[in-house]
């Protein structure tokens, strides 16, 4: 993909975003409609997107590409598992606060942002490795992800009728698994079924982006910007690190289109989900909320640079 077309797609996503704040700003999208809107994006449009790139027919990734995917998606998460423990360490966060810094290394957005962004400005084999880190991240969150949110601290009783790892069956990780088997065996849909899935994932992009503009004209963007050490996480997490798996990768001689898959899942944001389940738990989610809120603004010029300079470089 040239140029050209990368820096063209990201302005686009940037004018969806803009879209966001101005419906934001004028009333139209209030915090009951942008919570609803959320769910029909998380629960209906982004699993069907992955379904639809599946189904799209541009995907020549071979089931040799997906063992990779695999292997790739276990090494990913294994170095987050890691840098989660160090990094919180390095930015000198306090010691009750280290888990919050561990989960925004961890799980960052790699499917509310990750899977449209990817969809519209990386080649289609991408999406095979964006629906495995994908998965990946569902498995890891609800075992992983509560165990370092949970420490030192009761979970809700609410939350006791269900035990976590039901959690991981959620309609994102079904659809993403399906569409894994639908790639691996070459199942054809009927028209009627791979057609609405096609009009619903298509819806995609628009509503994850404009709420994305809804999210950053709410929050508290001026003061989250003075918190040094959300600078040291962006700097460190958001910029050094994609780098660092570019630069590694192609020195291994790994596809470049895995490359630049494996880069945009280290770029993307800070993830929801940790404040969300933070929340549930009635923890103080300051730190994470203005984590997401910059991290988020500054991921539309990281990823557009990376994306746009990687691509030039290796496609």
């Amino acid at each position: 993909m040239s140029l050209s077309v990368i820096l063209q797609q990201m302005g686009v996503i940037c004018i969806l975003v803009a879209i966001g704040i101005y419906l934001q700003k004028k009333g139209v999208v209030d915090a009951l409609t942008s919570k609803k809107l959320s769910a029909i994006v998380v629960d209906v449009c982004n699993p069907a997107l992955i379904m639809a790139s599946i189904l799209s027919g541009g995907i020549t990734a071979t089931r040799g590409d997906l063992v990779i995917a695999a292997g790739l998606g276990v090494a990913f998460y294994a170095l987050l598992i890691v840098l989660g423990f160090i990094l919180p360490r390095i930015l000198r966060a306090q010691p009750d606060k280290r888990r919050f810094y561990n989960l925004m290394t961890v799980y960052t957005n790699t499917g509310f942002l990750g899977i449209p962004v990817a969809r519209a400005v990386l080649p289609a084999n991408a999406i095979l490795y964006v629906i495995v880190i994908n998965v990946f991240y569902s498995l890891l969150f609800y075992t992983h992800g509560l165990t370092v949110l949970g420490k030192g601290k009761n979970v809700d009783p609410n939350e006791k009728t269900k035990h976590p790892l039901l959690n991981v069956i959620n309609p994102g990780t079904v659809m993403a698994i399906l569409s894994l088997v639908v790639f691996w065996f070459s199942i054809e849909l009927p028209p009627l079924v791979s057609n609405t899935i096609q009009y619903v994932g298509n819806a995609t992009v628009f509503l994850s982006m404009a709420l994305l503009g809804v999210s950053i004209a709410r929050s508290k963007i001026a003061e989250s910007l003075k918190d040094a050490r959300i600078w040291g996480y962006v700097a460190l997490r958001m910029v050094l690190l994609p780098i660092a798996i570019v630069f590694v990768m192609h020195a291994l001689s790994f596809d470049p289109v895995a490359t630049l898959a494996m880069c945009l899942m280290a770029a993307v944001p800070v993830g929801n989900l940790p404040m969300i389940q933070a929340e549930k738990i009635g923890e103080d989610t300051k730190i994470l909320s203005s984590a997401i809120a910059v991290s988020t603004v500054i991921s539309i010029i990281t990823i557009t640079v990376f994306m746009s300079v990687f691509s030039s470089m290796l496609l």
